[in-house]
């Protein structure tokens, strides 16, 4: 049986979505924190965790002049995303009118996986769909779906391993049918005291299970974009790698579990300092690999910007001051995969 032309055609432009996201030297601006989790970060920096504040921090970070010139897309939460901005424009249309491509975080929290000591799975699942309509009515070109995994003491168990790796499956073929770019990001916690290589047998595993799970859905990999941690040793433990030793060991470990014909791979930060963060994925530049690689940072991104605004209309250019040189800090690094002629601004 034949592929619908409307199907074809449609499966065409979420590709086109995807390379869009990863392709062309820029990287994904992550801004997606639920209010719970925004609530902390702004009251950490002295500033009342308000609808108003949440919004406002958020188009300062969406309308930094220039930011389409290293930024190809920004995820926001549900919150922000039915929000409008100062100008009466919602922040998906914003986004849009401002040269990036808009998305939205759609995993609704984590919860005990029964059966295992604690392990995760994540919560949404059963209204995927619904809320994947209402966002792609609402402007939503991809949309992300995390997952989290720990490490060590025989976890990731299988267990966790298949029903997340189940989950993202659904998420990722819900998406590709209702026309939304499924972002899947499987991260594998290093906040331990787990070693380089531990890091690297569970991403492995991890990413195995969840590729399989994503082939047997019959999701298309060309209109994916994977974003994953990078493969380093947890932050209780004494020795580190070199940006080149990380640098190998992700793609290498990458390239054993991911398809070929993946859209890219846009690397989180996963807690590490914004220096180190950029530094190892420069180093991933020169490595060989199958599909472009960039970034989707958001605490190594938007904690400078915070800082320097601090709730203070007179301080948000410096706000975004701080935030133009994050970015261009981070796409330097990407220069070897940047085309000829595109400077960030």
């Amino acid at each position: 049986m034949g592929v619908e032309p409307g199907a074809s055609r449609g499966l065409e432009q979420l590709r086109r979505t995807a390379r869009l996201l990863v392709g062309d030297g820029r990287g994904i601006l992550v801004a997606d924190e639920s209010p719970a989790a925004m609530t902390v970060r702004l009251e950490k920096a002295g500033v009342p965790s308000t609808p108003r504040n949440r919004r406002a921090f958020r188009e300062l970070l969406v309308t930094t002049p220039d930011l389409n010139e290293g930024i190809s897309g920004v995820i926001l939460c549900d919150e922000t995303f039915r929000q409008r901005a100062s100008d009466g424009r919602t922040f998906p249309r914003l986004v849009g009118d401002l040269g990036m491509v808009p998305g939205v975080a759609i995993a609704a929290g984590l919860r005990t996986l029964a059966g295992t000591a604690g392990e995760a799975i994540t919560e949404g699942m059963d209204s995927v769909g619904p809320r994947l309509a209402q966002y792609t009515a609402l402007g939503a070109r991809f949309a992300k779906w995390r997952t989290v995994f720990q490490v060590g003491a025989g976890r990731p168990t299988m267990l966790a391993l298949r029903a997340n790796a189940h989950s993202t499956a659904r998420f990722a073929a819900a998406s590709q049918a209702a026309g939304v770019v499924p972002v899947v990001e499987p991260k594998v916690l290093v906040d331990g005291a787990n070693s380089h290589s531990e890091c690297a047998e569970a991403t492995l595993k991890v990413l195995r299970h969840t590729f399989r799970a994503l082939g047997d859905a019959g999701v298309d990999a060309g209109a994916v974009v994977l974003r994953p941690t990078m493969v380093v040793s947890g932050v209780y433990t004494r020795r580190s790698c070199s940006p080149a030793v990380v640098a190998r060991r992700c793609i290498r470990t990458l390239v054993a579990a991911v398809p070929h014909d993946l859209a890219g791979v846009a690397f989180m930060s996963g807690g590490l300092p914004p220096a180190v963060a950029a530094t190892n994925l420069a180093a991933m530049q020169g490595v060989d690999a199958p599909w472009p690689r960039t970034f989707a940072f958001g605490g190594a991104l938007v904690i400078s910007p915070l800082l320097a605004w601090l709730g203070e209309p007179a301080r948000v250019a410096l706000g975004q001051a701080v935030l133009s040189v994050g970015v261009e800090r981070t796409v330097r690094g990407l220069a070897p995969a940047r085309p000829a002629g595109r400077p960030f601004a």
